[in-house]
């Protein structure tokens, strides 16, 4: 899953499409990012740095037993942040292609999500999500009514990823791409991903953590995530990078 980043590319990750990030179907090419992936800690008794090996055919029978798995994504409705009224909106190919198109080859995005390229590229990205079970959710993120950012919202268990770290139940991941240069640098990453991370939080209470996984390099990415109430949880090396693993805990949530 390409993006986790919350600067220019706030996010490749899930293994989601979109999921991995987060439908999201196993034939992806962007799941190939976390085949293999190890999690590291120093602490032995770390209990997000388990050992955890998930059967072969443990997505398969997640599929065939959860429907609906983000909960009518679509009707999560509005959150007030300090930045203004922000919103996630379910891509719509025929209307919002071409400016998710143009994102995806912002040479400043482009290294992250992969995407760049034909417009075809990155629509079959994004059908590859509509056309699927629910599990990975492409939006527009509306800000005072302007779409302003593009963002995956996936069931981070029920996705290949879960295969390489210790995934909970209904564990739910965020990859975010800021659109526009002038949205960038300025803190408002920040700003919607805590909102965002929270709002999941609020609309899915069987929903215990929200996970991502920016690239180490893009040290503005994992500062935004910071600075957003994620806690560092450990690196990971994936096939194209080495990721830092954040994690935003329920629990915690009012904390930090």
């Amino acid at each position: 899953m390409p993006p986790t980043d919350a600067g220019a590319a706030t996010s490749p990750a899930p293994a989601h499409p979109g999921p991995a990030g987060p439908g999201t179907d196993v034939t992806d090419p962007r799941h190939a990012r976390f085949r293999g992936f190890t999690v590291e800690d120093d602490d032995p008794d770390s209990e997000d740095t388990l050992d955890l090996r998930l059967p072969a055919d443990f997505l398969t029978l997640c599929a065939g037993t959860t429907a609906g798995p983000l909960d009518r994504l679509s009707a999560w409705g509005p959150v007030t942040t300090t930045a203004g009224t922000f919103r996630l909106t379910p891509v719509r190919i025929e209307l919002d292609l071409s400016l998710v198109h143009g994102w995806m080859n912002d040479p400043a995005v482009a290294p992250f999500w992969q995407l760049a390229g034909p417009r075809s590229r990155t629509e079959d990205h994004l059908r590859a999500q509509l056309a699927g079970d629910g599990r990975s959710v492409p939006c527009l993120g509306v800000l005072d009514g302007t779409p302003m950012s593009y963002w995956e919202i996936y069931r981070a268990d029920l996705d290949p990823l879960a295969r390489h770290y210790p995934a909970r139940p209904h564990d739910t991941g965020i990859h975010l791409l800021l659109g526009g240069t002038a949205d960038r640098g300025r803190g408002l990453g920040s700003v919607l991903l805590r909102a965002v991370a929270d709002l999941i939080l609020d609309r899915r209470p069987a929903c215990a953590r929200v996970v991502a996984e920016p690239d180490l390099c893009n040290t503005s990415s994992v500062s935004a995530f910071l600075k957003a109430g994620f806690r560092y949880a450990a690196e990971v090396d994936l096939p194209a990078k080495r990721a830092a693993l954040m994690i935003r805990d329920r629990t915690l949530r009012h904390v930090l």
